[in-house]
């Protein structure tokens, strides 16, 4: 009963994190609870292998990001196309100013990278460091700061178009 109650208040405390990834590799709010949900139960399927070696949010973060690509390949799989939502949930609530447009623009070309580049700007966005991302998505250190080099650029040239 303990192990279930810890649980949820991790969860509870950390379903924000899921939201963003969910968010992220969906296209529409229906899709985006699905993998939710499947997001919750694989961290609850893995919860007691958690050996604590890493912050709890670095172990969710990982294990988020692996359950939306395999999410994500399943859906190809089937042959269902997904659908941009360009609505956001990090938009300011003062919708008309030119910091929520420019924030809509950039998510929205974000939505536009592959699943790997995705993952690396959201933990870059999310204020992580090049070690903590390394962790998560298992890529050396370096490989994180060519990678988000990379896309930066590639941001960049998009929203310059």
């Amino acid at each position: 009963m303990q192990h279930k109650n810890e649980f949820i208040r991790i969860i509870q405390e950390n379903e924000g994190l899921i939201y963003k990834v969910a968010k992220l590799y969906t296209g529409n709010k229906e899709d985006e609870q699905d993998l939710y949900q499947e997001i919750v139960y694989q961290l609850w399927k893995s919860f007691g292998s958690f050996r604590n070696e890493s912050r709890i949010s670095t172990w969710m973060y990982r294990v988020a990001l692996n359950t939306s690509i395999a999410h994500l390949n399943k859906e190809r799989k089937k042959g269902k196309h997904l659908v941009i939502d360009e609505t956001l949930a990090y938009a300011a609530d003062n919708g008309g100013t030119l910091q929520a447009e420019r924030i809509k623009t950039l998510y929205a070309h974000i939505k536009k990278l592959n699943t790997v580049e995705k993952g690396i700007v959201l933990l870059y966005l999310e204020g992580k460091s090049y070690e903590e991302i390394a962790g998560i998505t298992g890529f050396s250190v370096s490989n994180v700061g060519t990678r988000l080099g990379r896309i930066k650029q590639k941001l960049s040239s998009q929203i310059k178009k």
